[in-house]
């Protein structure tokens, strides 16, 4: 499998193989902030938890997503979940996505520094020629978050998806290629240093 299970350490959180252990943490995080009432988000409520942790789950082992747990490192718990996505092995490609953190979690390091864990491995251990982002067009605060990684917006697919309520999904896709990653990790890093 491409990429392998790995765990992966920072400063501020621990990217960890998702698995039902998490369940309990998920579904506090998941209350905090309500962010399952997010129209234009697949974020499940508390009781949905386990069914989605069943579903990344599969999904590893049809080889096309690495599910992860966000640990908060400072209280060792759960946060929110994370993947590596539409995993492409012939042409090197991932993309970082399916991620939601309990509303006290955001706006801090957490993501900066997950991003960095994710982004890291993907350039310099997967050999990923890019990594891709995409979000709901709707979505101005993920999108904002992408563009502040340095991520270039690649385009618009247009009535991409139907979601849950009906609605058609416009897809934004962001991405960050291998000439461009060393520049965007020195930006991280200058942002996890001032925490």
């Amino acid at each position: 499998m491409w990429p392998s299970s790995v765990r992966l350490e920072g400063h501020f959180a621990v990217l960890e193989l998702l698995s039902e252990k998490h369940e309990k943490d998920l579904k506090e995080a998941v209350e905090d902030g309500h962010l399952y009432n997010l129209w234009y988000t697949a974020i499940p409520k508390a009781d949905g938890i386990r069914l989605e942790i069943k579903r990344r789950l599969t999904m590893m082992k049809s080889k096309t997503m690495l599910p992860f747990a966000v640990i908060e490192q400072s209280k060792n718990r759960a946060v929110g979940m994370t993947t590596y996505m539409n995993i492409d092995a012939t042409n090197k490609r991932v993309e970082i996505g399916s991620t939601w953190y309990r509303k006290a979690s955001q706006r801090t390091p957490i993501n900066t520094d997950c991003k960095m864990l994710l982004l890291t491995h993907a350039f310099e251990k997967l050999n990923c020629i890019a990594v891709e982002f995409r979000t709901h067009i709707m979505n101005e605060k993920s999108r904002k978050s992408i563009e502040r990684l340095g991520a270039k917006l690649d385009g618009i697919l247009r009535s991409h998806i139907i979601i849950s309520n009906g609605t058609i999904r416009d897809t934004v896709i962001y991405s960050i290629i291998k000439a461009e990653w060393p520049t965007v990790k020195a930006n991280l890093k200058h942002k996890l240093t001032r925490h």
